[in-house]
Formats: C-alpha cells, structure tokens, sequence
C-alpha cells in the first residue's frame, strides 16, 4: 500500500466516502449508542468544497480535513474494514503530516469517542497525544493534537 495515491475526492466519489464511511464506523453504533457523527456528516458538501482525500481504487480510505489558523482538523479519518491492516491508515495520517506542512500549519488536531479504543490505540504510535478528554451531548471524545517539527 506504500505507492498508494491519494487525491482530492471529486463528486462522483461521493457514494464510495459514505459508503466507506458507513463502513468504517457501522459497528461502533451499538457500542457507543448512537450512530458517529461521521456517518450523519454532508459528504457531498464536504467532498465539494474541497475537504476529502480518497485512496484506492475503488476507494478503500479517505481522510476529511479543515485547515485552521492554527492546525489542521481531522473531521473524519475512514478505511474499510476490508482495507484495514493494509497500511492505509498509515498512508493517510502521514497524508494528513504532509498537507498540514504544506500549509504551513504547526499542528494537527482530532478526536475519537471514548469506546472507540482501537483509536487509542492507534494514534500515538503516530505522536499524537491526548490533550482533553470531554463530553459534547452524547459523546464522549477523547481529543488529541500532534506538533509538527
């Protein structure tokens, strides 16, 4: 997977993010007891105005991004399961390093519930750490930032 694209998604990718999106989180839903807010997200929105980076062919991850004064927000992050273990998620969190640099932004933020434990797992082995753990309505978000060098 390490010659893997990724570009910006286009319109007619649409369906393959809320599919793989849908994909990704689906199981979490009865864990958590409600559905992740990357299911409920606008992808068509989000994918027209330029936020959403897609791998594979057909798309198999993708990664929604905000450029903000002073980081780079990952709104959503997304392999299918089918991809996962694969190196894709790797591929997309050095993505997620490398478009921050080049926007000249110091740092990268997200979060992840709190029963979603695979992710704890996860994004420190990339150098992220937690900065807060908070509740926000009927979520409770563990919110992690890594500093660019």
């Amino acid at each position: 997977m390490t010659n893997q694209e990724i570009r910006l998604a286009t319109a007619a990718d649409v369906p393959a993010v809320k599919a793989v999106t849908d994909a990704a989180y689906g199981h979490y839903v009865e864990r958590i007891g409600t559905v992740p807010q990357p299911m409920e997200r606008d992808h068509a929105a989000t994918v027209a105005e330029g936020r959403v980076f897609v791998t594979g062919e057909p798309v198999v991850g993708l990664v929604a991004v905000e450029a903000r004064e002073d980081h780079l927000y990952v709104d959503n992050i997304a392999v299918h399961p089918d991809a996962q273990g694969t190196g894709v998620g790797r591929l997309l969190l050095h993505f997620v390093d490398a478009h921050a640099r080049a926007l000249g932004l110091p740092e990268v933020r997200l979060y992840t519930n709190a029963l979603m434990w695979e992710n704890q797992k996860i994004y420190p082995k990339y150098g992220y750490e937690v900065v807060e753990r908070r509740v926000d309505g009927p979520y409770d978000r563990i919110h992690y930032r890594k500093r660019l060098d």
